[in-house]
């Protein structure tokens, strides 16, 4: 499950992601972009350090997307093999000419050096209009916000229904979960003999230290453990759906085929026995057309954060971004459908329900990303106890 479909699209200019937001339904790319704001083009040396930062971040942010020849028949047996399944799903982007399948695994996720304003619109862009959030609404730590220390914006986070606030609360934990991949997996040494990869206990704290955040930091920690929350449930919801005899995880080999399933099946059943399962019955409990149109608005601006992740300049950022994005999508999809998955057949194909392959790897790797968060939570818990 190591492998997943990866769209080669060009940088976003400035101008297309504006666009994006006041249109949702074209998003705009630009075929030739300009070099990007870290890359200045005057001869000074501020000018030369961040050049060379720039042509870090793009060294670091480059993809593996080499494949062996096994791996290459291998893609193409899954092709067919999907294109005759009863998948009423598509992915984004899956049939794009552009579209390339990259192994995960030659590709981890680590710091890449992309930082400065081109990321911070990108994540601006997620939380300023697409989490339910009015305008003139400053966030915590954001421009701008004044020096009320973020009192306004939770006053009003307070007041908005559960689904909204857990909404908001999922993209901050993403964002952190992504944030101590980064700190975690910080390059270290950079020499021509060696990469010495490892945590890097400043950087974790300049994003997560309650004193040196403002105490955002702490909040950021408590929705990471929320996303975990949630996607662990909804491994243990999906079950049913893989419990099928019909269903098998196509590789092309039928004893790892069964081997695989089998080891999915543990993992789903280790999912289910955890005893402190989040109750998401609260979520879109109350009138039933208010309820669906809610949803929708789920949907839609879910939806665009996908769309949104496609003008992350880095390609391995881009990369893992959108795979944690989609994964948790379809940890909310899996949470949304209990009835339908309640009614799956034992045998014959799932009409009601159904899950791609690109949505399963999404999953999968979406929840081992944010596992990964917590385990390193605790590595960084444990090297700032020792410091002091």
């Amino acid at each position: 499950m190591e492998y997943i479909l990866s769209c080669n699209l060009g940088h976003c200019v400035n101008s297309a992601l504006k666009a994006t937001l006041k249109h949702k339904k074209n998003f705009l790319f630009n075929p030739h972009p300009s070099p990007p704001l870290c890359c200045p083009t005057q001869y000074s040396e501020e000018a030369n350090n961040l050049a060379e930062q720039c042509e870090e971040a793009k060294r670091l942010g480059a993809v593996d997307d080499s494949l062996s020849k096994e791996t290459r028949q291998a893609v193409l047996q899954w092709a067919q093999h999907d294109d005759s399944s009863d998948s009423f799903c598509e992915a984004d982007d899956i049939h794009s000419p552009d579209a390339e399948y990259v192994d995960l695994l030659l590709n981890p996720e680590r710091y890449t050096g992309y930082k400065g304003p081109d990321a911070w619109k990108i994540w601006n862009s997620i939380y300023e209009e697409n989490c339910f959030k009015p305008q003139n609404v400053k966030r915590p730590l954001a421009s701008g916000r004044g020096d009320d220390g973020g009192h306004m914006f939770y006053k009003w986070l307070k007041g908005v229904c559960v689904e909204k606030r857990a909404f908001y609360r999922l993209i901050s934990g993403l964002h952190g979960s992504i944030n101590i991949h980064l700190s975690a997996r910080y390059l270290l040494q950079d020499s021509w003999s060696e990469k010495k990869w490892g945590p890097n206990v400043t950087e974790f704290q300049q994003r997560f230290d309650e004193v040196l955040t403002g105490g955002e930091g702490p909040r950021r920690l408590k929705n990471l453990y929320f996303l975990y929350l949630i996607e662990l449930r909804a491994l243990s919801k999906v079950l049913p759906f893989f419990e099928r005899p019909s269903f098998q995880l196509y590789t092309g080999n039928q004893s790892q085929d069964a081997e695989m399933k089998h080891l999915l099946l543990e993992i789903l059943h280790l999912a289910k026995s955890f005893p402190l399962h989040f109750d998401e019955n609260s979520f879109f409990a109350g009138n039933k057309e208010e309820a669906a149109k809610l949803k929708e608005e789920f949907r839609l601006h879910f939806k665009n954060i996908s769309k949104i992740m496609d003008c992350v300049g880095c390609f391995k950022c881009r990369l893992w971004g959108k795979l944690q994005t989609q994964g948790l999508g379809t940890a909310l999809k899996i949470l949304f459908s209990e009835n339908l998955i309640e009614k799956i057949p034992e045998s014959g194909p799932s009409y009601g329900f159904q899950l791609t392959r690109q949505e399963i790897v999404a999953l999968f790797n979406a929840f081992g990303r944010v596992s990964t968060s917590v385990k390193e939570l605790e590595n960084f818990r444990n090297i700032l106890q020792n410091m002091r």
